[in-house]
């Protein structure tokens, strides 16, 4: 266990609810807990290993439950996770992580139990991150199904036209250009693409070298730097030449993107206009030179996703991650 940990470094509701329990072993399972979380993203298996004996020493504690179903989520331990993780919504009567119970019934095989999870009349209920990263698992669930065009309906919702840079922005934009791209519609992904990477303050998605490989060039590092270049260049030993009007992009990439076929859309320059046009605050993202998102678009992830850890404080201002996500 880190030095560094404590007992106080957990949410005041958890700590609260821990308190119940007699204050030595309240002490321990709240440090476990805390490991858990600040271990999640890094080093996963540990992050379980720290859940799980948290659980051993107070299994009937929802939110205890719930720190470890996510834990069990993150490594892929299904069955496990959806036990410890309808045992804490009995517990807690809270639904916020329905989307992680719904991805954990696709890892086991059962897509159309999945969808019975979305259709659950409590989902409209949750805030908006929660519903979202309800659509992104019922859209897995329909490419499970082989249903790439139902997919597609299920994220053709308001959200799309969402302007802020917030974590889940940026997952329901990649979720859709990806979707999009299975079903040929690789305009619609071209922009959707460069859309999640304008938002994607937090490296959650690879939407970059998703654009990047659909626009036929490469992103590499040049000292501090990055820069797109045509894949033909890496191979031929060549310096990427930098263009004055865009520092960073290559002179190649975008005589490239000029030149773009009439499927148009989000190409190198748009991309680094997109980029570039970004509100540095991060709460408003200016409109990808394509345009704004209107009509059908497309399919989400198939992957199950991570979730944020349960009860550690979050840092002021960020927006609360829900279980499910992932990101």
């Amino acid at each position: 266990m880190p030095d560094d940990v404590s007992f106080d470094q957990l949410d005041s509701d958890v700590r609260d609810e821990l308190l119940s329990l007699p204050k030595s072993l309240a002490e321990v399972v709240g440090r476990h807990m805390v490991a858990a979380g600040r271990l999640l993203d890094e080093e996963p298996e540990r992050a379980y290993e720290h859940a799980a004996f948290a659980r051993r020493r107070a299994s009937r504690m929802g939110v205890v439950r719930e720190s470890a179903g996510i834990a069990a989520y993150t490594v892929g331990k299904w069955q496990e996770a959806l036990s410890d993780l309808r045992a804490a919504r009995r517990m807690t009567g809270r639904d916020d992580f329905l989307a992680v119970i719904a991805d954990c019934e696709r890892g086991l095989g059962r897509p159309e139990r999945a969808l019975e999870i979305v259709r659950d009349p409590a989902a409209a209920d949750l805030p908006t991150e929660s519903r979202i990263e309800l659509r992104i698992v019922a859209a897995g669930a329909r490419r499970d199904l082989g249903q790439p065009e139902a997919a597609v309906v299920e994220l053709q919702v308001p959200e799309l036209k969402e302007r802020r840079a917030r974590p889940w922005v940026a997952r329901l934009f990649y979720a859709y250009a990806d979707a999009c791209l299975e079903v040929g519609r690789r305009k619609d992904a071209r922009e959707y693409f460069a859309r999640a990477s304008s938002v994607d303050r937090e490296s959650l998605t690879d939407a970059d070298e998703r654009l990047a490989e659909m626009e036929g060039v490469q992103i590499v590092d040049v000292g501090e730097d990055v820069v797109w270049t045509d894949a033909e260049d890496l191979f031929t030993g060549e310096e990427p030449e930098r263009s004055d009007e865009s520092p960073g992009v290559s002179d190649q990439s975008a005589s490239s993107a000029a030149g773009e076929d009439e499927e148009g859309g989000a190409d190198a320059a748009d991309y680094s206009r997109a980029r570039a046009s970004s509100d540095p605050d991060g709460d408003d993202v200016t409109e990808h030179a394509s345009g704004s998102p209107g009509g059908p678009a497309s399919v989400p992830q198939t992957g199950h996703e991570r979730s944020a850890a349960v009860g550690t404080e979050r840092d002021a201002g960020s927006p609360e991650e829900d279980a499910g996500t992932g990101s």
